[in-house]
């Protein structure tokens, strides 16, 4: 295994790309899935595709400093356009595939792109509309040719005809390159991380090369993996575990990445890889777990017998290592028994047979789902922190399922009286681009205020609660942290996601809810429920009685002053595209307690059912309102 050397005032990504191309040379470095199969890229090739796309940019005027934004999915075009950008000693940005044109319009102006890098012809489309009100683009370049013969555009570029241009341009300034790369020093900017906008407009957060590469050393050194293992690329590239894990796990420790064919792909093509590495947010873990109870429903008695019978073992052997303490010899041999039974089927089908780590973030995972993912035999761990600096993870033989993980070593963390967690770390941010007022607030006297609340026990582990403006005291003196008791409740198969409400004018907590719509469709048909649509399912007597049966279970193991009373099930799904999700998944709670404001009403009122009216933005962007009777639910 190659190790890097510490990060240096010199050291910069596109150098530790040339220093990996020198000592791996035609070893794969990167693989796409394209048409049913699996592309391999060599480091020499991706080296020479990201040189002659640096220079292309290069002759079509980019400079050093300037900005290049990329929109689309995982792919290696998006990090050969990150690196060759990066190369020149240019700043990159990324924006979700999924963005609408005003949050594209909004993160292009605000990173000073002068180029734009997409994915196809969606994705321009979506800039053509906008492009007038982005006076700093000079060029826009597309790399999937589909649809895009019959565009004729000046300002319109293929990738391949960019790359083009690099090698015409290499002819008559050779060594250019390799001299912008040996320009580049460890202060250079290199990425504006945009955070993922819970609380309003998202903030670009700056990094220069040592932030990246001193938080990448001490991520390896806890999470050792090496030029044989796997990386299933399929988190935003614009959120920093991807950039963290993915693209500085291959420069840093030789790390293969290989890209899923679709999103919709992503369980079988991690299944195809063999994957070493995972990250997953908390809701897709959440989903994992969701997906192994709702098969148990539907496989034959004997293998719900045999998982029956192992998971108390498996769940034995996780609470004795999460204690610190190591199994006895019958235990180990009992669960070695049940692994090879159960539990190494069980991932295998999950794709997860090889994996040697689990990442999670984005939000807690339950506990419940911590516990049972331990029991099956992954090595989960979460990793806590923002766009703006990492704080903690768990690590080997040091799992608290409740905590999200040990303080990180370059890390030093301040609880104050009212829970909020600061945080300070030499790899972290360098404030928020063009925002002095949001910098101030944020990184004072050499801290990161986080906005989170939480605690941190004599070990160093950290235990996160909520945000704090989210904190919540009731009518009745009650205490409690909504995303505490969400997390809780996703645990079962039947939840998909979910906000819960209480404040201090009310006395108890309700739950606004989306039903997981596979599950609950399944089980629906195994008991010949009819159902047309995903709005008639939700207001089944029979659905909003199984959920409440699932509410009831995970209640019990809440405080009395925290269970959920009331539940309603909306006739429609939360969507990043209404700005009720943020672009990673995330509720943004203050936009659909306001959305709903009326149906949390009735949840506090006295009536069995409600009227709702949301306004919807359907698949074409046409929009429209979505009109229903919903059903109140009390539990006892």
């Amino acid at each position: 295994m190659v190790t890097r050397t510490p990060a240096t005032n010199d050291q910069t990504i596109p150098k530790m790309l040339k220093q990996n191309v020198e000592q791996y040379g035609e070893k794969v470095w990167m693989r796409k899935k394209e048409f049913g199969f699996w592309r391999p890229y060599t480091w020499n090739e991706c080296y020479q595709r990201i040189k002659h796309f640096a220079l292309g940019l290069k002759s079509l005027g980019f400079q050093r400093g300037d900005g290049l934004a990329i929109q689309g999915d995982n792919n290696p075009h998006w990090f050969w356009a990150e690196l060759a950008a990066q190369s020149l000693g240019g700043v990159v940005s990324g924006v979700h595939s999924g963005c609408s044109p005003e949050e594209v319009k909004y993160i292009v102006n605000h990173c000073d792109a002068t180029f734009l890098v997409v994915q196809d012809q969606e994705q321009v489309d979506k800039v053509m509309a906008i492009v007038d009100d982005m006076p700093n683009i000079k060029k826009i370049i597309y790399w999937k040719k589909k649809g895009m013969r019959h565009y004729d555009l000046p300002n319109l570029m293929d990738f391949e005809d960019v790359e083009k241009l690099g090698r015409e341009y290499e002819k008559t300034h050779p060594g250019v390159y390799e001299e912008e790369v040996a320009k580049g020093k460890g202060s250079d900017l290199a990425l504006i991380q945009y955070t993922s906008g819970t609380t309003g407009l998202p903030k670009g957060a700056l990094f220069d090369y040592t932030n990246l590469c001193s938080s990448n050393d001490i991520f390896f050194k806890v999470n050792p993996l090496d030029e044989t293992d796997e990386w299933l690329s399929f988190v935003l590239p614009g959120w920093m575990a991807e950039q963290g894990i993915g693209l500085l796990g291959s420069m840093n420790r030789g790390m293969r990445m290989n890209f899923p064919e679709k999103m919709e792909t992503i369980l079988e093509n991690v299944r195809e890889i063999g994957a070493s590495a995972i990250f997953y947010p908390a809701n897709m873990w959440d989903f994992t777990v969701s997906t192994i109870q709702n098969r148990l429903t539907e496989t034959t008695f004997l293998k719900r017998m045999l998982y029956s019978l192992w998971l108390p073992v498996g769940y034995k052997i996780a609470d004795v290592k999460c204690s610190g303490e190591t199994p006895n010899l019958f235990w180990r041999a009992l669960y070695a028994m049940g692994d090879a039974i159960v539990f190494r089927p069980l991932r295998d089908k999950l794709g997860l047979a090889k994996l040697k780590f689990a990442f999670t973030g984005g939000s807690t995972l339950g506990p419940e789902t911590f516990r049972m993912l331990l029991a099956i035999g992954l090595d989960v761990r979460q990793v806590y922190g923002a766009s703006e600096t990492g704080v903690s993870q768990h690590t080997k033989g040091d799992i608290k399922v409740d905590s999200v993980g040990r303080l990180n070593a370059d890390t030093t963390v301040r609880i104050l009286e009212d829970g909020h967690i600061l945080a300070s770390a030499p790899s972290g941010s360098l404030g928020y681009h063009k925002n002095p007022e949001a910098t101030k607030e944020k990184f004072q006297g050499g801290w990161y205020w986080t906005g989170d609340a939480g605690a941190m026990d004599d070990e160093g582990h950290i235990y996160y609660l909520d945000r704090l403006e989210y904190m919540v005291t009731l009518a009745n003196g009650t205490k409690y942290a909504p995303q505490f008791i969400e997390s809780r409740l996703r645990f079962s198969p039947y939840i998909r996601m979910l906000f819960v409400v209480g404040d201090e004018t009310r006395d108890y907590v309700v739950a606004v809810i989306n039903m997981d719509y596979d599950n609950v469709g399944h089980w629906a048909e195994r008991r010949r429920i009819t159902y047309t649509t995903f709005a008639d399912l939700s207001q089944k007597p029979e659905v909003n009685q199984l959920i409440g049966d699932e509410i009831r279970k995970l209640n019990a193991k809440l405080p009395e002053g925290q269970r959920v009373k009331k539940f309603v099930l909306i006739p429609k799904e939360f969507d990043p595209d209404e700005s009720e999700l943020t672009r990673t998944m995330k509720i943004k709670r203050e936009f659909l307690e306001e959305r709903y404001k009326n149906v949390v009403e009735a949840l506090y009122g006295e009536v069995e059912r409600a009227e709702m009216e949301v306004p919807v933005v359907y698949r074409d962007g046409q929009q429209g309102f979505i009109k229903a009777q919903i059903t109140i639910n009390e539990l006892e």
